[in-house]
């Protein structure tokens, strides 16, 4: 039942509710132990037992004076009284616990006693003037609070009022107190399952959290937990898939090219027999349809082990401007076939040693090469040269034909390639852009130079 996080705030509620007003009660009754509560009592009643007892005295000495005096005080703590002879001379006087002593004189007349009742008429404290006796005994006076006729609870108010308020603000305290060890501790419990849910696996995938409860927050991790669970099913499940997927083309890849080998092979025999020239231009758009696919499956192949990992990565330190120099006197027959301009222009670089597989960069500048060939043959012109710029070392690979902007190469593929292009230049740290103008494209291999210890 109590599971819940709201069920918990409202038995807290309840229970300072109930604490408030129990509070209230046992703290006056408590008090009230403490302190001298007079008996409810009218005025009225106070003033005819006063007159009925004073009237009753039979001589009104001063034994009887003190009798009824100490009666009185025993029944009223708080009343304070005095006695006045017949010749107006102050004789006893009896001061309660809220009296003031020796503020009476000494000698009342007429016009002093006219004063005092004036003064004390329908006044705080409440006063009742009687005389003593049947005969001229002088008059007595008893003086008490108005508020020795409050209902006792009021008496404890007025009297321990600050306390009652002291404990009160003490409960609501402890209530706003607990309240934030409440919500401190809900905030902690989230702030704990946010923090976990940013924590990621091995395999990029959130981790399972820990349960901290049964109530809401608990079933939120277990929500989130039963999500990672499928997450990571799902990929795996995905994982599986896509190395089927790579498998296949692979195997594909490399059961087509044997009888692309043979293809090529019988379309050389026949066009080494004697045919007609249209069945020679025919022969060679065979062979360059072949070499074309045998291509397109190797980049395919490439890409797909690129993808799986399984592409080996040796790097070690590479002059580069060897490296192009070489690679490209293997292309240089065929650019002069095509009867491409070939401008060469290999500087010394700042940093000409770089940290790079040899294989893998020969296989990029192959792709780039090939790109020249099918997609900017019409330019007539290929440019490869070395630069040294403001914080790069680069090679530069430019040509003036339409390339593949707009759609304007004749042969333009699934940009696989490029693919392989991309993937190999950032598996081995570098940066590469492509630029298109109506000048040609212009593509740029940096890496970044390294500062001298």
């Amino acid at each position: 039942m109590f599971r819940s996080l709201q069920a918990r705030y409202m038995l807290i509620i309840l229970t300072a509710l109930i604490l408030i007003q129990a509070g209230y009660v046992l703290l006056s009754i408590t008090m009230s132990f403490g302190m001298n509560v007079e008996p409810v009592v009218s005025a009225s009643q106070v003033e005819r037992d006063w007159h009925e007892e004073a009237g009753g005295l039979a001589e009104g000495s001063p034994a009887e004076i003190s009798d009824l005096f100490a009666r009185w005080q025993a029944r009223y703590p708080a009343a304070s009284m005095f006695w006045v002879d017949a010749d107006g001379v102050l004789r006893e006087q009896t001061v309660g616990r809220e009296g003031r002593e020796g503020d009476l004189p000494a000698q009342w007349t007429a016009v002093s006693t006219a004063q005092f009742i004036k003064e004390r008429y329908n006044g705080d404290p409440f006063t009742v003037i009687a005389f003593v006796g049947v005969g001229s005994g002088g008059f007595v006076v008893i003086e008490l609070p108005r508020s020795t006729f409050d209902p006792p609870i009021q008496q404890v108010y007025d009297q321990f009022g600050t306390w009652l308020g002291i404990g009160m603000v003490v409960i609501v305290v402890l209530f706003i107190l607990i309240s934030y060890l409440f919500f401190r501790r809900i905030r902690k419990r989230l702030m704990q399952l946010q923090e976990a849910m940013s924590i990621r696996d091995v395999d990029g995938l959130p981790v399972i959290i820990g349960l901290s409860g049964k109530d809401e927050i608990g079933s939120l991790e277990r929500s989130f937990n039963d999500m990672v669970v499928e997450l990571k099913e799902s990929k795996r499940r995905e994982q599986q898939e896509e190395q089927l997927r790579r498998e296949l083309i692979a195997n594909l890849s490399h059961d087509l090219r044997t009888p692309l080998t043979k293809i090529r092979a019988q379309a050389y025999t026949i066009g080494k027999a004697e045919v007609s020239e249209e069945a020679r231009r025919a022969i060679e758009a065979l062979e360059r349809s072949v070499v074309n696919l045998d291509r397109l499956i190797d980049n395919l192949m490439s890409y797909t082990l690129l993808m799986a990992n399984r592409y080996t990565y040796n790097p070690q330190d590479t002059d580069i401007v060897r490296l192009v120099k070489e690679h490209l006197a293997t292309w240089y027959p065929l650019f002069e076939k095509e009867g491409i301009e070939v401008d060469v222009d290999l500087q010394l670089l700042r940093q000409h040693v770089w940290q790079i597989d040899p294989i893998w960069m020969g296989r990029v500048l192959d792709n780039l090469y090939q790109n020249v060939l099918r997609h900017a043959k019409s330019g007539r012109y290929i440019k490869v040269a070395t630069a040294s710029l403001e914080l790069h070392d680069a090679v530069i690979i430019a040509d003036r034909g339409p390339g593949m902007r707009n759609g304007q190469s004749e042969e333009r593929g699934a940009g696989i390639g490029l693919s392989i292009v991309d993937r190999m230049l950032r598996g081995m740290d570098l940066d590469w852009d492509m630029q298109f103008d109506e000048r040609g494209t212009t593509i740029v291999i940096k890496r970044q130079r390294k500062q001298a210890a």
